[in-house]
């Protein structure tokens, strides 16, 4: 009696664990990004975002033409441009911060950071030291305003000291 159920148990646990896997690669959000082709920052932050659970799909052309039609300002611009769940996500916005978008659904256009700010995902590389400028992700408002979604402020190498 008691090795049948712990048959049946151990049949539910494997029905659970191979239905588990399909369930969640079908809820991976999808994002599709516009870029230049020739962009090294805009396939690092595309390579941040697939790290970070999303699926994307890349065009390697097509950025400023889809900045405009989702309606981000020209002044807000960055290298790339993306859009996802009704959102445009503008330049080198954290995949955390596009998760928090999709969960907390606010009335606004997208996210932006404007610019390429260093230490910034897709602008973190080797070659910049280690060096975190700080920055500011913005939300873009569906009047045209921004207000600011999420800081990252400076970040001073270990290795440096106050003289």
């Amino acid at each position: 009696m008691q090795r049948r159920l712990l048959l049946k148990t151990l049949a539910s646990f494997a029905a659970a664990a191979t239905v588990a896997p399909w369930g969640m690669a079908q809820t991976r959000p999808q994002l599709e990004v516009w870029k230049d082709p020739n962009c090294g920052c805009c396939k690092e932050w595309v390579d941040h975002l697939q790290a970070n659970g999303f699926q994307v799909k890349v065009h390697d052309s097509g950025n400023a033409q889809a900045r405009k039609r989702l309606g981000i300002p020209e002044q807000l611009g960055s290298c790339h441009t993306a859009s996802i769940g009704g959102y445009a996500i503008e330049g080198h916005v954290p995949a955390a911060d596009i998760h928090r978008l999709l969960k907390e659904k606010p009335k606004a256009v997208g996210l932006t950071v404007p610019g390429m700010p260093i230490g910034s995902p897709g602008m973190d590389a080797p070659i910049y030291g280690g060096r975190k400028d700080p920055y500011d992700v913005l939300l873009v408002l569906k009047d045209g305003g921004t207000r600011v979604y999420q800081a990252y402020p400076s970040k001073v190498s270990a290795t440096s000291t106050n003289s």
